[in-house]
């Protein structure tokens, strides 16, 4: 995911994707601790579009 394409969301769609890629880390999560887990580079991915989610949201907060 794009910082651009973050930018132009809403607030409310931000938050939407924040429990969306959650819920996503969550089951990746799961699926490492019982060893079913393929590709553990989007354990990385997934925590970094989360933050930059999360980023997004603040500075739209702090305006």
């Amino acid at each position: 995911m794009k910082n651009s394409e973050l930018r132009e969301m809403t607030v409310e769609d931000l938050q939407v994707k924040d429990g969306e890629l959650s819920q996503e880390l969550f089951n990746l999560r799961l699926q490492k601790s019982i060893s079913q887990l393929q590709d553990t580079a989007k354990l990385g991915k997934v925590k970094r579009d989360r933050a930059r989610v999360q980023t997004c949201i603040n500075e739209l907060n702090s305006k």
